[in-house]
């Protein structure tokens, strides 16, 4: 190498870092300035949520005008002058349209008004609340159980095996019923626009519908309503089979003395089912039982520990149906069972309502329907008390 091209080459190193440091340079810059673009974009967003948070949080009659969303407003122009026009150009969700079918003279509820009457059945003290609920499309749910073991043996290295039992497989079915209410209403207050048509509608609508669930689902028939737990055949325990639900005794007719027969219920029920079990009784059987004691003198009811826990009974929650039948001689007034697997209901989830102006003048009917079903799911998951001797 010649002293020319010794004394070019430090030369073409110092290029070849002074090059290197400036593309680095180049990148760092490009790197900085996406990030401060992210930075901004994150900003700009959380300012628009910070926004429409504060907006959220206005008082009701300073934020009215914005959430009079179009399915609000066409209900209430519904309800207070039959107009339908409304309800007809909206376009909803399919599955929200799911049966409001308007050639049968029907219209969906819009969902802020569905929604307040579901979470108002849903906390009333009905077997609603323990049970299984399952929403369908159909005019029925079908229910499989598999109530029977599959056989099982001992088999040797050599040794030939033999075909076993085969579990058995039942259906049951859960029709759905119509639930219907008929509040009514006066024009003039359906014109006054201070009055609340749809909150007063929802209030009536859930208390009827509550009411009615409650009862059909303890003591209904079957016929045109959900099959109560207690209108299936009983049979003592010890005699129990599939079809039937099984009962102890408390040894008194009319009455029960001691904490014992309570103690027998309990452990009448399967192992399988007690970790989800509750009591179900009503406020005067509650009254009853709640002054039992055991054999130390300590009282088998205690009450909840926080506010809104239910009450115990064996270390069991207590969930007060009035529907349940009062003490008597003979009564089954206390059923203890794994109710989210003995009892189903089932329900379509739309709610209809239909403005009749004509019948009541000068009042207004709105007749308003749900179809809904209930049938127990499971005879093994439920027992019942009986207040008798045999």
């Amino acid at each position: 190498m010649t002293q020319a091209e010794e004394a070019a080459e430090p030369v073409e190193q110092d290029m070849e870092i002074k090059a290197a440091i400036g593309e680095f340079t180049h990148e760092i810059s490009e790197f900085s300035s996406a990030i401060q673009q992210t930075l901004q974009k994150q900003d700009t967003r959380m300012t628009q949520l910070e926004k429409k948070m504060i907006r959220a949080a206005r008082p009701a009659l300073a934020m009215s005008a914005e959430t009079a969303l179009p399915h609000t407003k066409a209900f209430a122009a519904y309800v207070r002058t039959g107009e339908d026009d409304g309800l007809r150009g909206l376009e909803l969700d399919a599955k929200a349209m799911s049966s409001a079918v308007a050639a049968d003279g029907g219209y969906l509820v819009d969902p802020q008004t569905s929604e307040t009457i579901r979470s108002t059945v849903s906390a009333t003290a009905s077997l609603r609340s323990v049970a299984s609920v399952v929403s369908v499309d159909a005019t029925s749910y079908d229910v499989l159980v598999d109530h029977a073991d599959i056989g099982a043996g001992w088999a040797s290295e050599t040794g030939s095996v033999t075909e076993s039992a085969t579990p058995q497989i039942d259906r049951i079915s859960i029709p759905l019923h119509e639930l219907s209410a008929l509040p009514k209403a006066s024009q003039r207050l359906l014109d006054d626009s201070a009055f609340d048509i749809e909150g007063w509608l929802a209030q009536r609508i859930a208390d009827k519908f509550a009411r009615s669930e409650a009862a059909a689902f303890v003591n209904g028939d079957g016929v045109d309503k959900p099959t109560g737990f207690l209108s299936y055949p009983t049979v003592d325990n010890d005699l129990w089979s599939w079809g039937n639900l099984g009962y102890v005794t408390t040894g008194s007719l009319g009455a029960i003395v001691d904490g014992d027969p309570i103690i027998e219920l309990v452990y009448a029920l399967g192992a399988q089912y007690r970790a989800g079990a509750n009591f179900v009784m009503n406020s005067k059987t509650a009254g009853t039982v709640r002054k039992l004691k055991d054999a130390d003198g300590r009282f088998l009811w205690s009450d909840g520990l926080a506010a809104g826990e239910p009450a115990r009974l064996m270390g069991y929650p207590v969930l007060i149906a009035e529907d349940m039948p009062d003490v008597g001689n003979d009564s089954f007034s206390i059923a203890f069972g794994d109710f989210g697997a003995g009892y189903t209901v089932a329900e379509r989830p739309d709610l209809r309502v239909l403005r009749d102006p004509f019948s009541a003048k000068p009042h207004v009917l709105f007749y308003a329907t749900k179809r809904i079903g209930g049938a127990v799911s499971d005879f093994g998951a439920i027992k019942l008390m009986k207040f008798g001797t045999a």
